[in-house]
């Protein structure tokens, strides 16, 4: 007791020494080094922020408390602050990630941002009917599957009555893996790291289209006026897409029904297959060699084009969508012809009623993008994976005019191939010294560093 009575009196008069924050952090060091430690670091950092030595802790939002210093922060609010945070300076490895992944965005967006159908569409057109007489089995078969599509999606004299549409949803997208041809596989961004936006689709009858499609701070929209597909991404600014034009992809993944099976008029039923647990009949669509000549230019020349519907037995809905097109690229100094072959696999999920229709409101899509040539170690193989839901659809919008979906005015006269959208510098590597085509995608092309204010925003 005589110990610890003089150990505390010493205690007491040390403390009366001392200033109340060293008379603390002293208790504190006596009682516990770890604390005392952790008390310690503490301590520094406060006399480093005092004394202007280092960086400040960064703030998570304006301080409406402090001094005279932060008034020019207190008057922008939250707005002047949120652009102060974002045009402050990277760190070093946070550039090298930064630029990782602008690269997966741009080859996200092109391949999956906009694509099209595979051949011409119109809904002016009939639907050929149900005939069995003088027509193969594979015809008469897929006539008979679009027929039960058709009365299961709300029949044709619903779908008819529809003269536009507009439909809003939610993205998430990212490139999952690269793979050589050493075998060795590299996760370019995992799940945590998947870019996520949103698009609005608008649609009118006849062939009419336009959707926008933001992600990661970058926007793709395109439109279609009847007579003139065009694209517009950061990268190439606005174009017309090469050969005729063609209904927008993202539109026949369950949201366009009259559309869709007019694209499989002329389809063949090949077979049935099993997907998720059901059984599904398969047709087949080939796009025709005059298409395929009108999308090819210069040395990019697209060999096939091939659409393979899934549509289910059991509810007659397509279910399963895949799509593959293999392009050439033949270079003119004589080096080695690369072959690219971009496979898009889309499953829809979740259809609902939406005034009569039956509209798919999720799906996910597994797209492979492989590069082959004639050397084995030229091969490389990407695959991406897109997930989408549905939030709001309406049909027969009142407003809704043509004015809606005229092209830009920089768009007339130029027209550009799909190929444009593969990998810069394997694309400059095939090309070698090609003439017009690769001028005039260098002509086009900017860095996606450069991109302005515009560049982010929101639907």
């Amino acid at each position: 007791m005589e110990r610890k009575q003089g150990f505390l009196s010493a205690l007491r008069e040390r403390s009366r020494s001392e200033s109340p924050a060293r008379s603390a952090s002293s208790v504190v060091g006596l009682l516990n080094p770890r604390r005392r430690r952790r008390r310690e670091l503490l301590m520094e950092m406060m006399e480093q922020r005092n004394g202007c030595v280092g960086l400040a802790p960064l703030m998570e939002g304006p301080d409406p408390s402090a001094g005279d210093g932060d008034a020019g922060r207190r008057e922008g609010g939250w707005g002047r602050w949120v652009k102060g945070q974002l045009t402050r300076a990277p760190s070093l490895a946070g550039g090298a990630a930064a630029g990782y992944r602008r690269s997966d965005l741009r080859l996200l967006l092109g391949v999956m941002g906009a694509p099209l159908a595979p051949i011409h569409v119109s809904s002016t057109d009939p639907l050929p009917h149900l005939s069995i007489k003088d027509t193969p089995i594979e015809t008469s078969s897929a006539q008979y599957i679009l027929q039960q599509y058709t009365a299961a999606s709300g029949g044709l004299k619903l779908q008819s009555s529809i003269r536009n549409a507009y439909a809003m949803g939610k993205v998430r997208m990212m490139a999952s893996e690269f793979e050589t041809a050493t075998g060795v596989v590299k996760t370019r961004s995992s799940s945590r790291e998947a870019e996520s936006g949103s698009f609005v689709l608008w649609q009118m009858a006849p062939e009419m289209w336009y959707v926008e499609l933001a992600v990661g701070g970058s926007k793709v929209h395109a439109g279609c006026n009847g007579k003139l597909v065009w694209r517009h991404t950061p990268w190439l600014g606005a174009h017309a897409a090469k050969g005729p034009v063609r209904p927008l992809r993202r539109a026949l993944q369950g949201l366009d029904p009259f559309t869709t099976a007019s694209m499989f008029a002329n389809a063949q039923c090949i077979g049935e297959k099993v997907v998720d647990g059901e059984d599904c009949f398969i047709l087949k669509l080939c796009a025709d060699p005059e298409t395929l000549k009108a999308r090819s230019e210069g040395p990019a020349e697209i060999i096939r084009h091939v659409l393979f519907g899934y549509f289910s037995q059991k509810t007659g809905l397509l279910i399963h969508m895949e799509d593959s097109h293999l392009t050439r690229i033949q270079s003119s100094a004589g080096g080695e012809t690369v072959y690219w072959e971009t496979t898009i696999s889309s499953f829809m999920e979740d259809y609902r009623l939406v005034e009569g229709v039956m509209i798919a409101h999720s799906g996910r899509s597994f797209i492979t993008l492989f590069r082959f040539g004639e050397t084995a170690m030229s091969h490389t193989k990407t695959r991406m994976e897109e997930e989408w839901s549905i939030e709001e659809v309406a049909f027969n919008v009142p407003g809704l005019s043509m004015d809606c979906f005229i092209p830009p005015a920089d768009v007339k006269g130029l027209s550009i191939s799909e190929s444009c959208e593969l990998p810069q510098v394997e694309r400059g590597k095939a090309t070698g010294g090609s003439g017009s085509h690769r001028t005039k995608v260098a002509a086009l092309e900017r860095p996606i560093d450069s991109l302005d204010d515009n560049s982010l925003w929101r639907v």
